[in-house]
């Protein structure tokens, strides 16, 4: 693992009971760069993805063979800190998912739940947050109004705000345009092309073209394997596996 690299995945396996649905997996994740996980329905990625901030832990019956290493921390050590590692591992899922609160209270839930009740601090770090969402200026005179009223597209910036008020150091994100209409979408593209300058982006898309747009690396799953991971150009223009170009020029998935 270099210093370069953010995530270190060795030889990881995870179970759902007897099935494997990701088999023996070693990749290493850059630092401050998008990387695109790519494949057809029911490949592993998304199971893959939730092993970086341990989201597997909740589904009964799953289990895991292998080390994941966040700066070279195995976030799977039994003395490892769950909390603290989703707080420097965020998470966009693939629908938006606000709180039924107010715009402000959904950014301000995560400090305060570690413990920032300070007034000045909580309006501080909205305004940065909304604002790194690329939210800020459409928000900043409505935010008491109710989070649920806003459109899909601002719903999920505000989800990405909320995921960043906890200042993480990697966020992750599962299909996060997949409900959105084509303008959000291109929103959502410009925002991960602004994040990864600051933070480590690990993406799930079935959308070939967005994954060439945002990421710099990609790596394509297949029936629970990884079939090739490379920078994002080589993959889309010259794959080394016949799988992968089958899969990328349509020919199945």
């Amino acid at each position: 693992m270099s210093r370069a690299d953010k995530i270190d995945v060795k030889n990881l396996s995870v179970y759902y009971g007897n099935d494997p649905a990701v088999k023996n997996i070693s990749i290493l994740i850059p630092e401050k760069k998008a990387t695109a996980l790519i494949g057809p329905s029911g490949c592993g990625k998304s199971t893959f993805l939730r092993t970086i901030n341990r989201m597997n832990d909740l589904i009964p019956g799953a289990r895991i063979e292998g080390n994941v290493l966040v700066d070279g921390q195995d976030i799977y050590d039994p003395k490892a800190d769950v909390v603290e590692i989703r707080t420097r591992v965020g998470m966009v899922f693939q629908r938006p998912n606000p709180f039924p609160k107010s715009i402000f209270e959904n950014v301000a839930y995560g400090p305060r739940r570690h413990g920032n009740n300070r007034k000045a601090d909580l309006e501080e770090i909205v305004e940065k947050s909304l604002t790194e969402a690329a939210l800020w200026g459409e928000v900043k005179d409505r935010l008491n109004d109710f989070a649920l009223d806003l459109s899909g597209g601002q719903q999920q910036r505000l989800c990405i705000a909320r995921a960043l008020a906890i200042q993480p150091e990697v966020l992750l994100m599962d299909e996060p345009a997949s409900a959105l209409d084509p303008i959000s979408t291109a929103k959502v593209e410009d925002l991960i092309d602004e994040l990864k300058k600051d933070y480590t982006i690990v993406i799930v898309t079935h959308n070939m073209q967005q994954a060439a747009r945002v990421s710099d690396k990609t790596a394509f799953f297949l029936s629970g394997e990884l079939i090739e991971f490379d920078e994002t150009s080589k993959i889309f223009t010259n794959p080394q596996d016949k799988r992968t170009e089958d899969y990328i020029t349509g020919r199945f998935g």
